[in-house]
Formats: structure tokens, sequence, C-alpha cells
């Protein structure tokens, strides 16, 4: 039996409104026998989403406690606890990150150790990954020269979520500029821009039967900027980044982490070069985990705009998912709504997705019959990161 308490307010800076409301995606990854945290501003969502998941065959828990508080972690304690983020990003010394430490200090560490982007980069490195030509720093006093890079390039702060604070580089002048707006205390780094059209998603887990391959999947980007996930992909790198998840196992990582990936084009077959670790779940951990409940083989997921600001104006009739058919719309990041925006699954064939994409459109315009734009490039939990 588990906890669920995915609450993402503790580790993302608000850098758009609506943050609270993310809390509620993890519901249709638990059991009937679990226990599920939600923020209260869904509670009103409540029975169109739970309608929702039995017409499509998706069971979840009915124990729902209406607060995000952490303490109810340690009230259940018989209960096996599964968090976003096992640590605070935004302030690492909060009473939050002392909760977690307390709770599991081997946990709290490793989390902490590999969200680092230099850790990372440093520890990819030590174990034979390959990775973007990339320099890291302790603070700004030492950089000595700014012409010893490629450019573009992206200024990157060490611990970052959602994109926050990276800044593309086109040549040295704006480094120059980006590096003078930071204070000298920071850890970051520089890292070359990597030309690439595919960027890929690993992810994996750590249960009781030990550290196991979750799953593969390729992003779907619109520009610079993360628009959803597609499954399956060509690519399944598993054996290059299987000793980094080994050593984060063994050193007490829980629960579902993931790396980001780019995929460059070789002579005889493709280079893979790891980005970063996500010690947490990400974006597209949702949806891969409802898929794999529903024997989903063919998927991908993506995020939309609405001006319908309750799940109960949405109109899926015909585009739900059908267990019998294998296709359909399952709503994955509903709380959204309250904000005019949904994130979805959308199971089937890449020519069915891109009907269902086409019909849920149509369905999401302005009552007036004005369209609204399908993708949003948003600063948010969504964004470049790809969370």
């Amino acid at each position: 039996m588990k906890i669920y308490n995915h609450d993402i307010q503790k580790s993302t800076h608000e850098t758009i409104g609506g943050t609270h409301l993310y809390s509620g995606r993890v519901l249709g990854l638990s059991d009937t026998t679990d226990i599920v945290q939600i923020h209260p501003a869904l509670k009103l969502e409540w029975n169109s989403i739970s309608a929702h998941y039995a017409r499509i065959g998706l069971s979840h828990s009915q124990n729902v406690l209406w607060n995000v508080s952490l303490k109810s972690l340690q009230t259940y304690s018989d209960y096996e606890p599964s968090v976003y983020f096992f640590g605070d990003a935004v302030c690492e010394h909060s009473s939050y990150a002392q909760l977690y430490r307390a709770m599991d200090p081997r946990w709290f560490e490793i989390v902490a150790f590999i969200n680092a982007k230099n850790n990372f980069i440093g520890l990819a490195e030590s174990l034979g990954v390959s990775v973007p030509a990339t320099t890291c720093f302790n603070h700004t006093a030492a950089v000595q020269r700014l012409d010893q890079w490629t450019y573009p390039c992206y200024l990157k702060p060490s611990v970052s979520d959602s994109g926050f604070g990276i800044v593309r580089c086109k040549d040295s002048r704006q480094l120059a500029a980006a590096l003078m707006e930071w204070r000298d205390s920071i850890p970051f780094q520089v890292q070359a821009e990597v030309t690439s059209s595919t960027f890929i998603n690993l992810q994996y887990q750590v249960t009781d039967h030990g550290m196991e391959r979750l799953l593969a999947s390729e992003q779907i980007l619109h520009g610079c900027a993360h628009g959803g996930n597609r499954y399956p992909t060509l690519h399944q790198p598993w054996s290059l980044f299987d000793p980094i998840a080994e050593w984060m196992a063994d050193q007490g990582m829980k629960g579902v982490f993931a790396f980001d990936a780019a995929v460059v084009d070789g002579a005889e077959q493709p280079q893979y070069l790891a980005i970063e670790c996500n010690p947490r779940f990400n974006g597209s951990s949702y949806p891969t985990l409802m898929a794999q409940k529903l024997n989903i083989e063919q998927w991908s997921s993506e995020t939309f705009v609405t001006p319908y600001r309750s799940l109960a104006d949405l109109d899926l009739s015909g585009l739900e998912f059908s267990p019998q058919s294998g296709t359909g719309i399952i709503l994955i990041n509903w709380g959204t709504i309250l904000v005019g925006k949904i994130s979805v699954l959308l199971a089937g064939t890449t020519e069915q997705q891109n009907e269902l994409r086409q019909r849920l459109t149509t369905r999401l315009m302005d009552p007036q019959g004005i369209s609204m734009p399908v993708y949003q490039t948003l600063l948010s939990v969504e964004s470049a990161a790809g969370l």
C-alpha cells in the first residue's frame, strides 16, 4: 500500500499559475488500497474524473485526502511514500527538506546529489557515459576566458528545475551579460548546444526487486519547448545508462527517475549524449504508468489549451479510451483544467493518434467557434526540461 503526495509546489518555481493543480495527475497510478493526497481546489472535479476513469476501465484509489501536507506521510507511516521529488529543489534547507531527510537520509542525499547538474556531468564522465562538451564552475569568478567555448552554448545553474535560469547564449557577449546577472556563489555550467532533432527520455524505477528499466520514449518538441512524449521509440540505449542507474540504486535511490539524452546522427550508428538526470517523476512518468496499467502498446502524451475551466464542460464522447479497441483519449493532468489546459494520453497507432488529436482540438474550441492554439510554449513544469 502506498500514500501518494505528488504536489510539486515545494520542488518547482512558480513561473506561471497552476502548479498547485498538478497533484491530481497521480490519481490514475494508484491502486484501490492506496491513499492519494490532492489539493482541495480540485475537489469539485472529482466526480468528473472518477466517471471518466470508470468509463475507460482505469481503477484508482477512492481514499483521498484533500490536502497536500507532507505531515500525512508521517501520519500514515505504514504506507510506502510516493512523492514527486524527495526533497526541496527550491529551498534546500526548508522544513520540507528536513522532513524528507529524517524519513530516509540515503534517498534524500542521492536525490540532492544527482539533481545538481555539475555532479551529474562528473559522474557520467567517470562512468564512461558520453555528454555534451560541458565546463563546470563553482562560481563566476572562476571564468577566465569567454572564447574557449563554441557558440551557441547554454549557461545552466547547477541546480535548476523546469529549465528555470537556463540561458541560451549565441555569442560571448551574451554569455558575459548573463554571467553578470548571477550571484558569484552559484555553481553553474556552460554546455555546448547539441545539434539534434531527436531527444529521448529513459525511465528507471527502484522497487523491492532492485533497479529496473521502465520505459524509453521520444520527446515531442515544438521548437525548443517540450510538448510531450511518444512511445515506442527506435532508440533504446539502455546499456549506456544502466551504470548510472545502478550506481544511484546502490546509493539509496528509490521510486522513479529518468535520464534525458540527445540522439546525434553518426556515420554508422547514432551517438547518445546524456543531458541530465531527473531524480524524480517527470511528465512522461504518468502516461507511462497509466499505459502499463491498461496494456497500451502505442501512445503519445501532449498538453492542450482550452477556454473551458471545468471537466464537466468537456465533451469527450466517442473519443475516450476503449479497452476493446485499445484506442482513445485518457485524461492525465486533469486538474489544470482550472487554468485552461489539460494533458492527455492519445492511445493507438500514429494515424489514430493524429485523428484523435484533430478531433480533440475541435472539441476544445471556444464555444463561439473560435479556435484556440493547440500547443503553447509554457514556462512551466512541462517545458524545456521535460517535466
